[in-house]
């Protein structure tokens, strides 16, 4: 039986589990996927267990999108432009990790019916898959992209890599026609970023984050007559990818899938 893993750190809402053992037995896989909480220093374990073949992949979750790379062989184009690995395989006896998040995301975006050519987004948070939505939006074509984070100097540390950033201080805001929480607040109950909505005029208020369904960035956002959408299809199209490198299978995509995750 083959064996696959999502390792983050917090780790209990995930539920790629779920959605990869639905696949995994409706084309009669041997296979079977968990979820691991880690410690940092237990990553470069993890990853050698699929150098010996004793696990077959490894989706990656926050806060390990970064720390994941200096123990891997090579980067997919996409994992080196954002420097951000979620799928990890082996390939010709390498570790190779790649990047099925500006995938999903841009995936997600499409399925809105937003159309972000020459919009201007702003970004809340610089974590682990900010780089994901950064690329995705620029190859959507957004014109400007703003970042803001509650650290600066985190946000400061992004625009390093990608120039065409504005960054602003946080609880600052600025008319935007996108705007995305990328940050991991609301995964807990009641966590809620402190934003005056009124002063935000955005088409489209999206939330990287799909379990809980209904954050409180979204619900806000949703009392001030705002157009909402949850992290739900930018984690059911990467996990699609990922599932379709390991196994070369392109999983059905359908209500029943979107069921699943609630």
């Amino acid at each position: 039986m083959r064996k696959y893993l999502v390792i983050g750190n917090p780790i209990e809402h995930s539920l790629s589990p779920l959605l990869h053992n639905f696949w995994i037995k409706k084309y009669n896989i041997n296979a079977l996927y968990k979820k691991q909480l880690l410690e940092k220093n237990d990553v470069e374990k993890v990853i050698s267990e699929v150098r010996a073949s004793k696990l077959h992949g490894i989706n990656v979750t926050v806060p390990f999108k970064n720390t994941v790379i200096p123990f891997l062989d090579k980067l997919s184009d996409t994992a080196q432009e954002t420097q951000s690995v979620n799928t990890i395989f082996k390939s010709q006896n390498k570790l190779v990790g790649d990047n099925t998040d500006v995938y999903g995301f841009s995936e997600a975006i499409k399925l809105t019916n937003f159309n972000p050519v020459n919009k201007k987004a702003l970004i809340l948070g610089a974590g682990g898959v900010v780089p994901s939505v950064l690329l995705a939006l620029r190859k959507m074509g957004v014109d400007q992209i703003t970042l803001s984070n509650r650290t600066k100097e985190k946000a400061i540390n992004i625009k390093k890599s990608f120039p065409f950033l504005k960054v602003i201080n946080w609880g600052e805001t600025i008319k935007s026609d996108l705007i995305i929480n990328a940050t991991s607040i609301g995964i807990k109950q009641n966590e809620e970023i402190k934003l005056d909505y009124t002063k935000l005029d955005g088409k489209l208020f999206y939330d990287v984050i799909y379990n809980p369904p209904k954050t409180k960035f979204l619900e806000n956002a949703k009392k001030s007559g705002k157009k909402t959408e949850n992290g739900k299809n930018m984690f059911i199209y990467q996990a699609m990818k990922a599932f379709q490198t390991w196994h070369g299978i392109r999983p059905e995509i359908n209500e029943e899938v979107r069921d699943l995750i609630k």
